[in-house]
């Protein structure tokens, strides 16, 4: 087995597992004995000392059956109620499956916006703690009944990753209908061979996610990787493994290698720049010069107005925006210390010259590094 990949595992204390509708949906609904087989062995996991969260999609997929729709309705109204519908189903089977175990559950419904302001963003890591101390499951959804295109998440790989970033989980386990990463499409090239093993996510990499789409629900396997993306840069390692597997969750933490594993970064992002880089829409984009992104990338630097080179956008003081280097390739997400319109008239101008063309000069930097949150899985090759 992979030294990483076991460490990992024995070490994890908090887990975040992730169920895809591709799993949890069947003909007739959803997939009832998957979901007791796997709630069984999440509270085999509980006996044994770990904490768990789940994500769950499938209520939507529900939801369109129990209505009797031929499909996912394309109208925002439409789907929301659908998602209304399904909810109810989804929980209360969780809820009936848990209980055999003598275990309680908790439905929890986000929005983005719930993790973009920072006091809701922190509401939210507390009552899920509360709840974990008190040896309850979270179960964990979008709440698609409200969201709208500005305030979603995107799809529940992402919410996963957001959930294992916000809780500070040891491991993300990405359950679906598929056993990994392959190099290839397996449905459509038999010789596509698993990737088991990915220690840093390359643009090869999405560019082979891309061409595997998911069967069900709204994320295939690239919004997986991006997903990736995202908690291995937080330092968070994860695993997408197929879910109808028998005892996957057990056997995974046997040390039996199946799925693919991705290597977390090196380097622990704090919870705020967490949140920075991570929960905030970036509300415009600084691009830098190759000596700035040196500067804040591996030096540790603020942003200061000498390096811009560009601004994209209309953004005020304190914003997130993000920022990029010369060739469009993504550096990170910082609050900014001056409005779109200002530094505008400053990029590239020295620190120094920024009073005599702005009349007023409070602060050295465009983005202080503490308001600055990088992430270095971005600037790979």
């Amino acid at each position: 087995m992979n030294n990483s990949r076991k460490r990992c595992f024995e070490s994890a204390k908090r887990v975040v597992i992730k169920l895809g509708s591709g799993v949890l949906s069947e003909k007739n609904g959803l997939n009832l004995k998957l979901i007791r087989s796997v709630s069984h062995e999440i509270c085999q996991l509980i006996g044994g000392g770990l904490e768990v969260i789940v994500v769950s999609s499938g209520a939507m997929a529900l939801g369109v059956k129990k209505v009797g729709l031929p499909g996912r309705p394309d109208e925002i109204p439409r789907r929301q109620a659908v998602s209304a519908v399904g909810q109810a189903g989804l929980i209360l089977e969780y809820e009936k499956a848990f209980a055999r175990y003598r275990k309680k559950t908790a439905q929890i419904l986000l929005t983005g916006e719930d993790l973009s302001n920072r006091k809701r963003y922190l509401n939210a890591r507390n009552t899920i703690n509360t709840l974990l101390s008190w040896g309850v499951i979270p179960v964990i959804n979008e709440n698609d009944t409200v969201s709208i295109e500005e305030i979603k998440f995107g799809d529940n790989d992402n919410l996963a990753a957001m959930i294992a970033i916000l809780m500070d989980a040891d491991i993300l386990i990405n359950l679906t209908d598929i056993d990994g990463v392959y190099t290839k499409d397996p449905r459509s090239f038999p010789e596509a061979e698993l990737i088991s093993y990915i220690p840093s996510i390359t643009k090869n990499i999405e560019k082979i996610a891309g061409e595997i789409p998911g069967a069900l629900g709204t994320g295939g396997m690239l919004s997986k990787i991006k997903a990736a993306r995202k908690v291995t840069a937080a330092g968070i390692p994860m695993v997408i493994a197929k879910g109808t597997e028998p005892d996957i969750l057990t056997l995974l933490f046997l040390g039996r290698e199946y799925g693919t594993f991705f290597l977390p970064g090196k380097e622990k992002l704090t919870s705020r720049k967490c949140w920075i880089a991570f929960s905030l829409k970036p509300k415009g984009m600084i691009y830098i010069d190759s000596g700035a992104a040196e500067a804040v990338v591996t030096n540790g630097k603020s942003l200061l107005s000498s390096g811009i080179l560009d601004v994209d956008g209309d953004f005020g003081v304190g914003d997130p925006v993000a920022f990029k280097a010369a060739d469009g390739l993504p550096l990170g997400t910082g609050l900014v210390n001056y409005g779109s319109e200002d530094i505008r008239k400053i990029k590239g101008l020295k620190s120094s010259d920024i009073q005599q063309r702005l009349g007023s000069k409070p602060y050295d930097e465009v983005i202080h590094r503490d308001n600055l949150a990088i992430i270095s899985e971005c600037i790979l090759p």
